[in-house]
């Protein structure tokens, strides 16, 4: 478990420069081969991405739904429609650390995961490893959210 002195960056000073509201733009897989497929919630995913400046994270993602009209009924959904877990989070250099207290699946608590990062204006990519299915490579891509958007 982070100590205080590990919050926000652990003494990174570019933490801040995550900090704030990001919207997923995309999100991939790339297996051991290096070649790209989609992720596992379809084509055109949307989620949020929340960096608290006092340390705190927090990630929603879903698959994107149809918009259904009054009285019809709910669509099939695929059994991965939707993810999501939160806690705690450090930068540490080209990465940033998540450790995870709340999510679906009891095992993820308790862990730290690690995100590879490259942060280029308003566009935030982070890159790491699946945490079910087949070893794979993530690459998920956030734009910052800014006013009302």
């Amino acid at each position: 478990m982070p100590g205080p002195e590990d919050r926000v960056g652990g003494g990174d000073p570019s933490a801040g420069e995550i900090t704030g509201v990001w919207r997923l733009a995309s999100f991939h897989d790339v297996d051991a081969e290096g070649s790209t497929r989609e992720g596992p919630l379809g084509p055109d995913p949307t989620g949020l991405l929340f960096y608290s400046a006092e340390g705190h994270v927090s990630v929603t993602m879903m698959r994107a739904v149809e918009p259904r009209g009054p009285g019809e009924p709910p669509a099939e959904r695929p059994a991965r429609s939707y993810m999501s877990y939160a806690g705690t989070w450090r930068r540490l250099g080209d990465q940033v650390v998540h450790t995870i207290t709340v999510a679906p699946d009891p095992g993820w608590i308790g862990t730290d995961q690690v995100r590879d990062l490259t942060l280029e204006g308003d566009r935030l990519t982070l890159y790491g490893d699946a945490l079910v299915g087949r070893p794979q490579r993530r690459v998920l891509e956030w734009h910052r959210v800014t006013g009302a958007d």
